[in-house]
C-alpha cells in the first residue's frame, strides 16, 4: 500500500497521470473447529478460524476526468471524459491521457518521447473520413492552398444621384487569374443621363468587353438594368482568359441616391495561393490551418481510443498504457 500511495503522491504534478488503489483482501484461514449444527439436546456452533494474513485483491487505476490547466502551449490538449490518445511507439499502439505533444522536424505531430499520434488526415476537399484506419498526424509547413481564379465580383455602394452628366464613378478592384497572381480591374461608371449610367472597365491598359454597359435606376434609386455585367477581353500571360460577372443586385446592391458615391467592390471570390502560417486545434480534435491567403482548411482530426474496461491496461511507464486481454479491444 505505501508503494501505491507513494506512487500518487510522486506524480501529483505529472500531466496525464492516472493514480491507482488497492484492494486488500485476507490471505487464507486456519480452521481450528468447524461449524456443528443445532441439535435436539443443544444449540449449533460456529466455525473456530484464526486468520493468517492480508494480501493485495487487486491494484485498480483511477480513470476518472482529472483538473485541466491552461499552458500557453497551442499542442497541449486534454480528454474531456473517457478516452485516451493513440500514440505509434515503434509500430506498436500505446495509449495516454497526456497530451504534452509538440511538432517534429518533419511536420510530424508526437508526443515528448518521439512516439507519432495518430489520427485522420483530411482530402484534398477538407474532408475527414474518420472510417479509415487512424495513421501519423503529419502537417508539412510547405502545405499550400491552390490559388482560385475569380469569376464573381459583389458590387454595391451608390453611385450618386447628384452627379452632373459626363461625370464619372471609378472603382478599383483586386482580382485573381487562373495562376492567382492578382489583376487590377477598373471600373467607370459615367453618368450619361437623369438616372442612366454607362459602364466600363480596362484591366493593365487594356479595354474590356462588357455583356451590358448600361446601368439604370428608377425614381426610388433601385437599379433597374442588368443585375449581372460579365466582363471577357483579356488574357494576363500564362494565364486563362478574364472571364468575370459583376454582381451589381447581390447582398449589398448598387443603388442611386444623394450624397457622394461609394461604388465599390462588395467581396470576391478568387483567393492568391495560400501558404500555411498557423493552426488550431477545435474542441473535436480538428486542426485547422490559417493560411497567408486569409483562408481557413481542415488539414486533419486528432483520434481517442476508448476501452471497456481502462482498469485491465498494462502501464507501460512515461504515462502510457498497453491493451491487454482483460482491457478489451481499443473503439
Amino acid at each position: 500500500m505505501m508503494d501505491v500511495v507513494g506512487n500518487n503522491i510522486a506524480n501529483v504534478n505529472t500531466a496525464g497521470f492516472k493514480s491507482a488503489q488497492i484492494t486488500f483482501g485476507e490471505a487464507m484461514a486456519q480452521t481450528l473447529q468447524g461449524p456443528a449444527g443445532a441439535g435436539l439436546e443443544s444449540g449449533g456452533t460456529n466455525p473456530l478460524q484464526i486468520g493468517l494474513g492480508v494480501q493485495v485483491a487487486s491494484i485498480d487505476g483511477v480513470f476518472t476526468q482529472g483538473a485541466t490547466q491552461i499552458t500557453g502551449r497551442p499542442t497541449d490538449i486534454a480528454v474531456q471524459g473517457d478516452g485516451f490518445f493513440i500514440l505509434d511507439d515503434s509500430g506498436g499502439r500505446v495509449y495516454t491521457r497526456a497530451g504534452s505533444f509538440r511538432w517534429d522536424e518533419s511536420g510530424n505531430l508526437v508526443a515528448p518521447g518521439g512516439q507519432l499520434v495518430q489520427g485522420w488526415l483530411a482530402d484534398p476537399t477538407g474532408a475527414i473520413q474518420t472510417q479509415t484506419a487512424v495513421t501519423a498526424i503529419n502537417l508539412p509547413l510547405s502545405q499550400v492552398i491552390d490559388p482560385v481564379e475569380t469569376t464573381e465580383v459583389l458590387v454595391g455602394g451608390n453611385l450618386s444621384a447628384d452627379t452632373a452628366i459626363n461625370d464619372t464613378h471609378t472603382t478599383s478592384i483586386v482580382v485573381y487569374d487562373s495562376l492567382g497572381d492578382p489583376q487590377e480591374l477598373l471600373v467607370e461608371f459615367e453618368k450619361t443621363a437623369a438616372n442612366t449610367w454607362t459602364a466600363s472597365a480596362t484591366m493593365n491598359g487594356t479595354n474590356l468587353t462588357l455583356s451590358s454597359t448600361s446601368v439604370t435606376f428608377d425614381s426610388t434609386g433601385a437599379l433597374t438594368s442588368a443585375g449581372t455585367i460579365t466582363v471577357t477581353g483579356y488574357t494576363p500571360p500564362g494565364a486563362a482568359a478574364i472571364n468575370i460577372d459583376l454582381d451589381l443586385a447581390g447582398g449589398s446592391p448598387l443603388v442611386q441616391f444623394g450624397g457622394s458615391s461609394s461604388a465599390e467592390s462588395v467581396d470576391q471570390d478568387g483567393n492568391a495561393i495560400g501558404f500555411l502560417t498557423d493552426f488550431s486545434i477545435a474542441s473535436n480534435g480538428t486542426i485547422s490551418g490559417q493560411f497567408s491567403n486569409g483562408e481557413t482548411k481542415v488539414l486533419a482530426m486528432i483520434a481517442t481510443a476508448t476501452f471497456n474496461n481502462p482498469s485491465g491496461l498494462i502501464r507501460a511507464g512515461e504515462t502510457r498504457f498497453e491493451a491487454s486481454v482483460n482491457s478489451g479491444q481499443p473503439l
